[in-house]
């Protein structure tokens, strides 16, 4: 099968905006495209589970068996989520992808290299986007939201991971310390160049 349509993904720290900029990205490319917004944890069985046992339960789990988790559910995003729609032609945006389980997993101390192991099933994105914040702005910003995976220290090492990616070609940082519109702006120039180049 020959993929047709361009998959980029947005990460960031939780709390970074990233899901809201994932949304408007979403929003500007359906007025000039087909455009599709994803998401991890996906909507698919695996993934709802993660959300409703793990990341708003109050179960928790080892840090290999999460990592196992969403591994699972990343195969059922790119199978019935992702793949189908490139096959259309579509773009795909991900709120979410890959480098969150090596950012979050990573920093909770698995080998980055076993975490890779088991997502080897998973597509590289044409383009995979680092939404930067300050940690201030991320911690003020998540004292309203009760999360598994919100202390600082975690913020500290997961943020380290995230732009020793972009050191790595990886991941394009952007900076999210900017006023909304002007981030969503600057997200739309990068992929618009991007699509267009390619």
């Amino acid at each position: 099968m020959t993929k047709k349509g361009f998959f980029i993904c947005i990460e960031g720290l939780d709390g970074s905006g990233k899901s809201t900029q994932a949304r408007l990205l979403a929003k500007q490319l359906q007025d000039k495209a087909n455009a599709v917004l994803t998401v991890e944890p996906s909507h698919g069985q695996v993934g709802k589970f993660i959300r409703e046992s793990y990341l708003y339960g109050k179960r928790r789990l080892s840090s290999a068996a999460e990592a196992l988790l969403f591994a699972a559910d990343r195969v059922d995003h790119v199978q019935n989520e992702i793949l189908p729609a490139l096959e259309k032609g579509t773009i795909v945006i991900s709120d979410r992808y890959i480098y969150s389980s090596l950012a979050y997993q990573g920093a909770a101390g698995l080998s980055l290299e076993w975490i890779e192991k088991i997502n080897s099933h998973a597509i590289h994105p044409d383009l995979a986007l680092f939404l930067d914040v300050e940690l201030e702005t991320v911690m003020r910003r998540l004292k309203r939201e009760k999360s598994v995976m919100e202390n600082l220290t975690t913020q500290k090492k997961v943020r380290a991971l995230y732009l020793d990616f972009v050191k790595a070609g990886m991941l394009k940082r952007i900076d999210g310390n900017k006023a909304k519109n002007q981030v969503a702006e600057e997200i739309f120039s990068v992929v618009r160049s991007f699509i267009s180049s390619h």
